[in-house]
């Protein structure tokens, strides 16, 4: 990005204002000093409020707009600028000119340090955003980035992610047991949110950490860290986009929490890897490191008919004298769209796992945008199989401990818990018989993914070797919408379709990883203990 710093400042002399957070709008008589500068470290416009000038009104030129109301009078509004008990307002005034030849002058020189300053971007001590469209903005409709930050931005959201003491522990553990990682070191905070992350880093001992953090939750970020002034002092929070910040300095570490549900939900890992190629220095570290999607197929039957059940409402012939039944089929497949997130028994799984791995520190952009993994399983029981169960885990790759934050089936539950794609036709299996197919992920500008799953099985038994599939079925799933289904795993019970004991065992489950050329990549491990690096 092109950069500039305009080395003078413009100078003009207004009538009067009127300020109109006032109640009633309080006229401020003049004439009035009004200044276009970045002394502040930051481009604004100043009006002199006294004769001496130890009274000001500040707008920052970065969120102010400037609007003609007539040939000597204008309108000057500046986003979310006042804070007043923990609401946030806009700020304005009008401007009274003389003539109409200052108006003019006033507005030229405007827009002249709009383009300048904030459209080419400003050099600044502690970091600035750019306002020109970015690439987040490219690719990801506005409705849905407001909603997203305006979730993030809300402390009970925060608190509930604080509250995961699985995923906190983890973070705070990986950051203090590698402590070599950070002392001395400039860390950037991606997606900082309260800022916890932040401080982990800064008692581990960095230099210095960039906190970035694009929602509200930036200025509670704030509180927090001066309420923590020992560790405070050597973090900076800076309020936008990774996409759109620009650091003083490079980065020797990352740090983030870009994980959705199924580990790609909410496309936050695009950003992760746009900080890291925009601020890490070269083989810099990333905390987390690698992320892996766990697959394996699963029986449910009480499941399945919860699913199909829900369309039920739609068979009545007589709901107030009318037939619903028209619109049955496409309820029943509207809720067989819908991803099933919960904690469930991993003795439902009648298959090893297989897993896809995310290499963050190696991984494009645009990698993320579509996701294809191909499906192979080799039954353990003769079931009916009723989808795709998956989940993650995520490598804290450090100096001194490998630490593995899982989300896995039987570990202690997270707030991610587990995801299933149910199938609305299930397919029947023996003991032995191979189960293929595809889990294609297509990224949609509403951050989240289109899910198309695909799952066959081949020909068993005598001639299976000819080849060939005796049954596949698929569905297409949206990820940005799921069937929040309960917080805990269910009793088990063996009263399914299955017989007892013909399910796996957790001590029978394996969860292999490979890398992208099929070989051994990591050492699988519980959450909390260390993994062997190849």
């Amino acid at each position: 990005m092109a950069t500039q710093t305009l080395k003078h400042n413009h100078n003009f002399t207004v009538s009067s204002i009127t300020l109109l957070g006032s109640n009633p709008p309080k006229p401020v008589s003049g004439p009035l000093s009004a200044v276009f500068r970045s002394a502040s470290g930051f481009p604004e416009l100043q009006f002199f409020l006294e004769p001496d000038g130890e009274q000001s009104l500040n707008f920052d030129l970065r969120t102010t707009q400037l609007f003609r109301l007539g040939e000597v009078q204008s309108l000057c509004v500046s986003e979310c600028s006042e804070t007043i008990k923990e609401k946030t307002y806009s700020k304005g005034i009008t401007i009274q000119f003389k003539e109409e030849e200052e108006s003019s002058s006033f507005h030229g020189a405007f827009e002249q340090w709009k383009r300048e300053v904030v459209n080419q971007g400003l050099t600044l001590p502690n970091g600035t955003v750019s306002s020109s469209k970015s690439k987040f903005d490219d690719k990801i409709e506005s409705s849905s980035a407001k909603m997203y930050f305006h979730y993030y931005g809300q402390l009970l959201h925060q608190q509930n992610m604080l509250q995961d003491y699985v995923r906190t522990g983890s973070y705070y553990a990986a950051v203090i047991e590698n402590q070599a990682d950070f002392v001395g070191r400039v860390v950037v905070d991606v997606g900082a949110g309260s800022g916890i992350l932040s401080l982990f880093a800064a008692q581990a001992g960095a230099k210095h950490v960039y906190a970035v953090e694009a929602s509200e939750m930036a200025d509670y970020a704030q509180k927090l860290i001066a309420g923590n002034p020992i560790l405070g002092k050597r973090i900076t929070v800076i309020k936008g986009k990774v996409e759109d910040v620009e650091l003083p300095e490079k980065a020797d570490i990352l740090i983030s929490e870009p994980m959705g549900t199924l580990l790609v939900n909410e496309r936050m890992l695009e950003s992760y890897v746009i900080a890291r190629d925009r601020f890490l220095v070269p083989n810099g570290k990333m905390f987390p490191t690698v992320g892996r999607i766990h697959m394996a197929p699963f029986s449910d039957e009480y499941l399945y008919i919860e699913v199909a059940n829900k369309s039920l409402f739609w068979q009545q012939q007589n709901y107030y004298g009318v037939d619903l039944t028209a619109l049955h089929g496409t309820a029943f497949q509207g809720y067989f769209s819908q991803p099933v997130v919960d904690a469930f028994d991993p003795r439902l799984l009648v298959a090893p796992s297989t897993s896809h791995v995310i290499n963050f520190t190696t991984v494009k952009e645009e990698d993320l945008y579509e996701i294809d993994i191909p499906l192979k399983f080799t039954a353990s029981v003769g079931t009916r199989i009723h989808g795709l169960a998956c989940w993650f885990d995520v490598l804290f790759n450090g100096s001194t401990v490998q630490r593995w934050l899982t989300t896995a089936p039987g570990a202690p539950t997270t707030h991610w818990y587990q995801l299933r794609c149910v199938l609305s036709q299930p397919i029947y299996v023996m003991p032995g018989q191979e189960i293929t197919g595809h889990l294609h992920m297509i990224a949609h500008s509403a951050q989240s993914y289109t899910i198309n799953l695909t799952m066959s099985a081949k020909m068993w038994g005598p001639g299976a070797e000819q080849g060939g599939v005796l049954q596949t079925s698929s569905c297409r799933l949206d990820l940005k919408e799921p069937y929040y289904r309960m917080s805990q795993p269910q009793a088990y019970s063996a009263a399914q379709d299955q017989q007892p004991n013909q399910l796996l065992e957790p001590e029978d489950l394996q969860f292999p990883s490979l890398d992208e050329d099929g070989l051994d990549f990591f050492q699988q491990t519980q959450n909390g203990t260390r993994a062997d690096i190849s």
